[in-house]
């Protein structure tokens, strides 16, 4: 499905022909460039939109299928730059991921948006604003929808990092609760995060740096300021997934502690309950030449035994702090 087609000459969007190949023609005659944004085509449709334009077969194949990592590859005459588009999803606490293809030429911008989109609405609005910026080409179209997709990137970041810091509050709160579960379903979308963004580290650098020589000189800059809002990401990114690890197992840590606490509450009940146990244990036989059985005050001693040695170990357990 195309999303939007139009020519631009001099920065300005100019009137042309509906058919793709005509204005990439008009484009190379005149000068100018034609961005031609798709939405999840089918084979089929892909081949009728542009298929006039001679994409190299490996790249139309990852531009239908999609499922691709960041990658910038060099074709004749044509740059394949692929992105992943991140939306984080803050009820459920998930990671959606899509995907950007894009082919650029001197003359044209494919734009094949594989998932949801809506970082990407006003990009076009934005830059036909902007005629100066427009008029330095299709790598200026580039650069402007990579910096709106890391741009998400940093503000998924800090909402993840929100995430991990309520989480975290909740870990060292004091209660007797368990949040392994919810902290292992974060850790696994951080996870998913950072496998869609720093591949990209890459493929901006390249641009950055010159690496791909057909960028123009004056887009340099802008691309390294990406490149920059990128790795910033990135390390955010990798931070959170350290400290939910280590929420994780300070988690884990929480529970043995509670575990043990119990264990040795358990033990000082029943530490106490076996001195007068024994005792009562022993005086409870029925044998008849037992020493003290025909005392008078026999049982009156017995029962003070036992209440100072059960009050014995509640003093030496309380200072021992296991009750």
């Amino acid at each position: 499905m195309i999303v939007d087609v139009a020519l631009y000459q001099n920065g300005v969007r100019t009137p042309g022909p509906s058919d793709i190949s005509d204005l990439v023609d008009i484009a190379r005659r005149d000068g100018g460039f034609v961005w031609l944004g798709l939405a999840e085509p089918s084979q089929s449709e892909f081949d009728m939109i542009v298929g006039e334009l001679n994409f190299h077969p490996l790249a139309v194949e990852d531009a239908v299928h999609a499922n691709q990592r960041p990658k910038i590859e060099d074709y004749e005459g044509l740059t394949f730059f692929v992105l992943k588009t991140v939306f984080f999803d803050q009820e459920k606490q998930e990671i959606s991921t899509g995907e950007l293809i894009c082919f650029i030429s001197d003359h044209f911008i494919v734009i094949v948006r594989h998932g949801a989109g809506h970082p990407l609405s006003t990009v076009r609005h934005d830059l036909e604003q902007n005629p100066q910026t427009m008029a330095l080409g299709p790598f200026a179209v580039l650069h402007a929808v990579a910096d709106r997709v890391i741009d998400g990137y940093r503000t998924i970041s800090h909402s993840l990092e929100h995430e991990v810091v309520g989480v975290e509050n909740k870990v060292f709160n004091g209660k007797r609760q368990t949040f392994s579960q919810e902290i292992y379903f974060l850790k696994r979308e951080i996870i998913e995060f950072k496998h869609a963004i720093e591949p990209l580290i890459i493929p901006i650098n390249k641009l950055s740096t010159g690496m791909v020589s057909v960028v123009p000189e004056k887009l340099r800059p802008f691309f390294r300021d990406t490149s920059d809002h990128l790795i910033q990401a990135c390390e955010q990114a990798s931070g959170l997934d350290s400290l939910i690890t280590s929420v994780l197992q300070a988690d884990l840590a929480h529970i043995q502690v509670q575990q043990n606490i119990d264990v040795r509450r358990i033990s000082a009940w029943v530490a106490l309950a076996s001195g007068p146990t024994m005792i009562a244990g022993i005086y409870g036989m029925n044998f008849h030449h037992m020493p003290e059985l025909s005392t008078k005050y026999g049982y009156f001693v017995v029962i003070g035994i036992m209440v100072s040695l059960t009050s014995f170990l509640v003093r030496k357990f309380r200072k021992s702090g296991w009750l």
